[in-house]
C-alpha cells in the first residue's frame, strides 16, 4: 500500500527569515520529516502549491481535488494550512468519493523546532492507513469527519462541531 501525501504549504513547510521576522514558503519538509520519523511506509510525496490557506481559491482546491481523483492511491494525505483546511475538506468530501484522505497541519512551522507538525504528520500517516475511505481531519492526536470540526482560535485547537 502506497500512500500518496500532496503538499499545499500552510504554516507545516514555513521558514523564518531571522532578519525580518517574515515568514515565507521555500520547499517542503516533508522528505526531511519522513527521513528523521525513521518511517518505513511507502509514500509519494508531491508538492502541488505552497501558499498560506488564506489565499487558497477555488481553483487552487480544484486543483487538489483534481489530483486526489486522479491519484492511482486509494489513501491520501494532504499537508495544509490550518484557517481553511475544513474548507478545502468539504470540497474534497464533494468531488473525491471512494478514498481515504487525510487533511493535516501545523499551528507552529516545524523549522521552528518545537512544532506539532511531526506529531500531526504521524498521527494522519496511522489515520489513511485505518479509516475507511472518507474525508478526513487529523489535528492533536485526534481525527475528525470533514463535516464535523472547526479551528478553536482561541485555544488553537481543532474540535467537534457543538
Amino acid at each position: 500500500m502506497t500512500i500518496r501525501i500532496f503538499v499545499t504549504g500552510g504554516t507545516f513547510d514555513k521558514e523564518y527569515n531571522e532578519l525580518t521576522g517574515e515568514l515565507f514558503f521555500k520547499e517542503t519538509h516533508l522528505p526531511e520529516m519522513l527521513q528523521r520519523s525513521r518511517s518505513t511506509l511507502d509514500v509519494t510525496v508531491r508538492t502541488l502549491m505552497m501558499i498560506d490557506s488564506l489565499n487558497m481559491t477555488d481553483e487552487d482546491r480544484e486543483l487538489i481535488a483534481h489530483q486526489c481523483r486522479a491519484a492511482g492511491d486509494d489513501k491520501i494525505i494532504i499537508t495544509h494550512g490550518t484557517d481553511t483546511m475544513s474548507v478545502t475538506a468539504r470540497v474534497l468530501a464533494e468531488k473525491v468519493p471512494g478514498k481515504t484522505i487525510v487533511l493535516t497541519g501545523a499551528m507552529i512551522p516545524y523549522k521552528f523546532g518545537s512544532s506539532d507538525g511531526f506529531f500531526n504528520l504521524g498521527g494522519a500517516l496511522a489515520f489513511a492507513q485505518m479509516l475507511p475511505p472518507g474525508v478526513y481531519v487529523a489535528m492533536n492526536g485526534r481525527y475528525f469527519t470533514w463535516d464535523n470540526v472547526r479551528k478553536n482560535r482561541q485555544t488553537g485547537q481543532f474540535e467537534e462541531l457543538l
